[in-house]
């Protein structure tokens, strides 16, 4: 039986916005490992499923295709997200200046 992994990917650091982070995505896990090969010296493997990744618009959405084609999954819920609110009038504060 296939292994599957659903999570919310994080934005990553060249985002400022969160476009790509609404989205649920199904990984599938390594099958076999990676291995350099002794020509070239490249890191590959035989499992195809490894470059397959599946986005869905709801975690529901990707739990029902996984049960629909018998995979086992694996759901990682997504860490919240803290909101500092900052005010602009701080950058010229006195207090926030020297700490």
């Amino acid at each position: 039986m296939t292994e599957a992994r659903i999570y919310q990917p994080a934005k990553t650091a060249m985002q400022s916005g969160r476009s790509n982070t609404k989205n649920w995505v199904l990984d599938f896990e390594p099958a076999e490992a990676r291995r350099a090969d002794s020509l070239m010296g490249w890191i590959g493997s035989g499992d195809t499923n490894a470059q397959v990744r599946l986005k869905f618009a709801s975690k529901e959405d990707a739990i029902a295709y996984a049960d629909k084609h018998g995979l086992s999954y694996q759901v990682q819920a997504p860490k919240r997200r803290r909101v500092q609110p900052k005010n602009y009038s701080d950058n010229y504060s006195f207090r926030f200046r020297f700490e």
